[in-house]
């Protein structure tokens, strides 16, 4: 089985919780995160890995053999993981903007 995807899904899921944590990520030039710009590549990440694990279900479904059960299911659960992780993204940020619009100024 390839491990490569899983580490590569905890590096991603460790950078999101850094800028989540307001750590900057390091870029050139010193410049500061773009948040727009995060989380628009966090719901491509998402979206491809769902696509992906959708991609691969359909050939282990059409018999392919060079896609085995174990691969299905592991990219299955990481697009699974990472929809989960951005609706709790999502439930923090409607959090925090219901809270500022509940502040008295």
């Amino acid at each position: 089985m390839d491990t490569r995807g899983i580490e590569q899904m905890i590096g991603q899921m460790r950078a999101t919780a850094e800028a989540a944590a307001g750590k900057p990520a390091a870029t050139e030039g010193g410049e500061g995160v773009d948040f727009s710009q995060v989380l628009q590549g966090a719901l491509q990440q998402v979206s491809q890995a769902q696509n992906d694990a959708k991609a691969m279900s359909e050939q282990f479904s059409t018999g392919d053999p060079n896609v085995n059960l174990q691969d299905v299911m592991v990219n299955l659960q990481k697009a699974n993981l990472s929809f989960q992780q951005m609706v709790q993204v999502r439930n923090r940020l409607v959090t925090a903007y219901q809270d500022m619009m509940n502040m008295q100024v």
